[in-house]
């Protein structure tokens, strides 16, 4: 029989014209955007067919990571339990099941299990489900939850009467997911979604035994750069509709007592002012920008005087400091900081006396407040981890300092130890001098040779962080030799809010530049070297991908990209695609013409042009969200024309989820496994 030849997936070329500010695109695969288009279907049903051939001779050695993967996840596994309102609350796994299974016991952990909700049997017949937002009302009679099916973000609210085990007929459809209960446990408050663009811009209320079509509109978001959400104080004192933007927030707020009073303005939107606040005795406690302290400071004003003239300093800017997030508890304040990159909790009694910072002499993990519900208490709950320490959660006593570590994630096989590890944080210098941190962790015996696989992963937008967390299926990379490493470049929050500044809108290409200078340092150090760097990243992070390939394509191996967004220019300008609006503070709004100049200039999908690019793993979801399919499509559709190589290119569309990938627990790391494949066989390892 003669073989096979693959047939490479080529797409149609049905030329667009896209003009804007008097300049002139074609977009020879826009049409690939028509999602119940059957040759776009066609075509995404090639590239997979052609993916699944090409990588034929992995599929073994895939199954086998999985199923190591796998082995190392305890099955039977349950969280630690949280009080709250007079019930502990566990969510557990079972041994060979995918989904939670959501519990709650009366007043003592030896108390009778009462099942809320089994999600392996709700799941039965989709080959997505997602249950969010669990809200339990004051006296734990009712349960309001959300559910997705198809991963497209759009819950329906459902209600269940915890006394009777009835889900009532109800469905409060196109929302976030979450709800919140007022007090007199008959009112639900939640937010809907606009149906085109998904964004979340009008807050309901549902009263119990009404139809759903009866429900009341309280508020309505008309800034489209706005998002709204509801939630409760932690007092139970205040319902709280939150409007909120990249750069501005705003409150309004309410008696949960009295749920059908008018909303309140806390302090009116002002453009560029960040707040948050916290409800305790009769203050509240604000976290904000105000005054241009960059990296937020605390103030505090009083229950009836809630605008910004009447805020006073309660801790006060500092330009090293970056002030994350409070817990407020009866006798004390805690206080989530970042300095020099590395998080940090700080213990300050109200009393004034003894305050104090929890002590990690670690430079690669992460320390956390987590759910501390219980406000008259001297218990701080937190977790723990870093690149080689498995997670933990720890009940920390305030008063007498004693930890308790109450779990340690177990990681099975019998292999595993933590001292087999080191974790090392260097600092590479960028072109224009900043010193960008990088976080690493390897086995003991790699030496500093040139010849490592070294995966270097970023995100770099949003302000969003990337702390040093541990993976256990992380360790089927670093048991075969790999280096895994995380650049804190900007963009991100990593070293304070101007580290943030620093690489968004106009200065966006610092978080591209700062990549490619983190990567060529780890190959100058000798960590690695081009044949043995690889890169990956995800969403706003698959951006970054796409752009350094562009910009320093010879220094990658290979990379991986999941759920890229690399369709800037074009994606900013169709106000119709979901999530655009809200993204203008972050990118710029092109319909402005400086901010369209800049974005063209790094457009991934605008710049891709004909040379040699690494070895390409992309993978995106029908149904996705918030990066469209068609963006990854496109790119790999106008790649495959254009490079001048034989390096291999996978697009991988999941077209039964969205933009987070399967829902099952074990289906994620199957998804897992295909890349560590891709990877492992460009460096040779078989098994």
């Amino acid at each position: 029989m003669p073989e096979t030849i693959l047939q490479i997936p080529v797409a149609k070329i049905i030329p667009h014209t896209l003009e804007k500010h008097g300049h002139v695109r074609t977009d020879n695969y826009y049409w690939l955007n028509q999602r119940e288009n059957p040759e776009v279907i066609d075509y995404l049903n090639r590239e997979n067919d052609y993916y699944q051939q090409s990588t034929a001779h992995t599929k073994e050695f895939q199954k086998d990571l999985f199923e190591e993967m796998k082995a190392r996840i305890k099955e039977d596994d349950e969280s630690v339990p949280y009080f709250y309102n007079g019930y502990y609350y566990i969510t557990r796994f079972e041994k060979g099941k995918d989904y939670p299974i959501h519990s709650r016991k009366k007043g003592s952990l030896e108390a009778k299990e009462e099942i809320l909700f089994d999600c392996n049997e709700m799941a039965k017949g989709h080959t997505y489900f997602n249950l969010s937002g669990l809200s339990i009302s004051e006296d734990n009679t009712m349960a309001a939850f959300g559910i997705d099916t198809v991963s497209r973000r759009q819950y329906t609210i459902q209600v269940k009467n915890l006394v009777s085990g009835e889900i009532l007929a109800v469905k409060l459809e196109n929302t976030t997911g979450g709800s919140t209960w007022a007090s007199d446990n008959k009112t639900l408050f939640y937010s809907r979604k606009d149906e085109v663009t998904l964004r979340a811009d009008k807050i309901y209320k549902h009263k119990i035994g009404t139809a759903a079509d009866k429900d009341t509109l309280v508020y309505f978001e008309k800034d489209e750069t706005f998002d709204v959400s509801v939630y409760k104080s932690k007092s139970k004192r205040y319902l709280i509709i939150n409007s909120s933007s990249t750069l501005t927030t705003e409150y309004q707020t309410v008696l949960s007592a009295t749920p059908d009073a008018k909303f309140k303005v806390f302090q009116k939107r002002t453009r560029g002012l960040e707040y948050s606040m916290s409800h305790f005795g009769d203050h509240f406690y604000i976290v904000t920008n105000k005054d241009k302290a960059t990296n937020f400071k605390l103030m505090k004003t009083p229950e009836e005087a809630t605008s910004k003239e009447n805020w006073v300093d309660v801790i006060a800017h500092r330009d090293d400091v970056l002030l994350e997030d409070i817990d407020i508890f009866k006798d004390y304040l805690v206080v989530t900081e970042r300095f020099n990159g590395l998080n940090h909790i700080r213990i300050m009694p109200w009393s004034g006396k003894g305050e104090y910072y929890l002590p990690f002499d670690s430079e690669t993990y992460m320390a956390y407040t987590t759910t501390n519900l219980d406000f008259d208490t001297e218990i701080l709950r937190y977790g723990y981890q870093s690149l080689a320490t498995p997670a933990s959660v720890i009940d920390f006593n305030m008063k007498t300092k004693e930890k308790n570590v109450l779990k340690e994630q177990e990681v099975l096989g019998g292999k595993f130890d933590k001292n087999n590890y080191k974790e090392e944080r260097i600092w590479a210098t960028a072109k224009d001098g900043t010193k960008v941190p990088i976080s690493m962790v390897y086995r003991k015996e790699n030496t500093k040779n040139g010849n490592n696989p070294l995966l270097l992963y970023a995100y770099g937008s949003y302000g969003v962080t990337m702390d040093c967390h541990f993976s256990s299926v992380r360790l089927s990379l670093l048991d075969r030799g790999f280096i895994y490493a995380i650049a804190h470049i900007r963009g991100g929050e990593d070293l304070g809010r101007e580290w943030y500044e620093n690489g968004k809108l106009l200065k966006k290409k610092n978080t591209f530049t700062d990549f490619i200078d983190c990567s060529q340092f780890v190959i100058d150090e000798k960590y690695t070297s081009t044949e043995h760097l690889y890169a990956e990243g995800g969403s706003a992070g698959g951006l970054l991908m796409g752009a350094i390939i562009n910009m320093a394509p010879n220094l990658y191996k290979g990379v991986v990209a999941q759920v890229p967004f690399v369709d800037v220019v074009t994606t900013m300008l169709d106000e119709t695609i979901p999530l655009t609006t809200g993204e203008y503070d972050e990118w710029g709004n092109p319909n402005v013409k400086k901010y369209y100049n800049y974005m063209l200039s790094y457009s991934p999908y605008d710049n891709v042009v004909a040379q040699a690019y690494p070895n390409l793993y992309i993978s995106t979801g029908l149904h996705d969200s918030q990066v469209q399919y068609w963006e990854p499509a496109k790119w790999v559709a106008k790649l495959r024309i254009l490079k001048t190589n034989n390096n291999q290119l996978y697009l991988d569309t999941n077209m039964d989820a969205g933009h987070g990938g399967a829902s099952g627990r074990f289906e994620a790391i199957k998804e897992i496994a295909k890349e560590y494949s891709f990877l492992l066989d460009l460096e040779g390892i078989k098994k």
